[in-house]
């Protein structure tokens, strides 16, 4: 029978969802009957800390172990129940222009005999994911980012989960912000899209959501709120995406250092909202930043499902050779796409349908008229 040997790794930031993947890719793989049917024994490989693992583990030079650990059913039984990644996860970049590191990854892929490689990750795991696809590596990507921002998906692993918590901790915050009259001004993660806040403010019902898509007037938002204390509401909850600004500004940066894929570090956006809103409304306000509490925690129902879908198709993908996709979740199905169409492209919140202007909060019509 012929053998054939998958590198599965996890890249980016973690999130829940994440090791119900790499087991429905170890479970599918490697199951009996599939395999006598396919006439393939897959052996599956983890890779530690993303593509950090890919550069360090150098078979050549006998510093792989540490870096690898291979996968069977047995061991991956019960890591669809936990949150994070099993496989660690870094933001190692190998085509970071400081220290081009890409050269080894090609050589470690060959010395290592990987035949394909599953890259589970966002934007900037299936960035470098396309660059080796282009370079001839054997590659299929899972989509997984908890901003919900990747193009070509409906659906990337996280955000549901996250979306839960945001909603767990307001749920938490209306008890203290009721009983002491206060507004809470909560920041959620969120670069360049809004979906996280957006959908977690309004699953919390948020009285003002704003988003990274649309520039916010300070002033409108003190408007909103006394409109609030005038309607007698006792406190106020305002979600905040990282990467919202008020209009004419920029981006709240919380230090001047850039990432390995040249991304600034945000953060703050909710301290200096709510400095604003008390200086200028006299009203009590905190702020409360949710930061890493959005990735952590155990993957909800829906993203144990979604990850045993996206690992199951992985797994089809490589059986029928259909290398370079993406695994992608569109008009309620599970499809695929080239990963060289989804890299350098973001799907964003579509303001005009799906985010009120005048209230800044989510669309308060559905249905078309006619």
């Amino acid at each position: 029978m012929k053998k054939t040997r998958i590198g599965i790794l996890t890249g980016g930031g973690d999130c829940a969802g994440l090791n119900p993947a790499i087991k429905w890719v170890v479970k599918t793989a490697t199951d009996d009957r599939l395999q006598a049917e396919r006439g393939v024994q897959y052996e599956v490989i983890g890779i530690r800390d993303g593509w950090r693992g890919l550069v360090r583990a150098d078979a050549s030079g006998g510093d792989a172990e540490g870096w690898l650990v291979p996968l069977d059913q047995a061991i991956v039984r019960t890591w669809d129940r936990f949150g994070g990644t099993m496989l660690g996860t870094s933001r190692t970049n190998p085509y970071d222009p400081r220290n081009d590191q890409s050269k080894k990854v090609l050589e470690n892929i060959e010395r290592l005999g990987l035949d394909a490689i599953v890259a589970i990750g966002g934007e900037d795991t299936l960035g470098v994911a396309a660059r080796l696809v282009r370079e001839g590596v054997n590659l299929v990507g899972i989509p997984k980012t908890i901003d919900k921002d990747l193009w070509g998906t409906d659906y990337t692993l996280g955000f549901e989960s996250a979306v839960n918590v945001i909603v767990e901790e307001i749920d938490r915050l209306r008890t203290t912000a009721g009983s002491h009259k206060r507004i809470f001004v909560v920041e959620t993660m969120g670069r360049t899209a809004g979906w996280l806040a957006l959908e977690g403010g309004e699953s919390a019902g948020a009285y003002i959501i704003l988003i990274p898509e649309h520039d916010f007037s300070v002033e409108k938002v003190n408007e909103l709120v006394l409109e609030g204390r005038k309607r007698e509401a006792r406190y106020e909850i305002i979600v905040v995406a990282e990467g919202a600004k008020p209009a004419g500004g920029l981006e709240t940066v919380r230090d001047g250092g850039v990432d390995a894929f040249g991304h600034k570090v945000l953060g703050g956006i909710g301290e200096a909202l709510a400095k604003e809103i008390m200086d200028a409304t006299k009203l009590e306000t905190r702020s409360v930043v949710l930061s890493h509490l959005q990735r952590g925690g155990a993957p909800c129902a829906y993203d144990r499902r979604m990850g045993r879908y996206f690992g199951i198709a992985a797994v089809d993908l490589i059986v029928r050779g259909d290398f370079g996709r993406l695994v992608s979740y569109r008009n309620g199905r599970i499809t695929s796409v080239p990963i060289g169409d989804v890299a350098g492209k973001l799907s964003l919140v579509d303001v005009k349908t799906q985010y009120d202007t005048e209230r800044y909060n989510g669309r308060r019509t559905i249905l078309a008229n006619g």
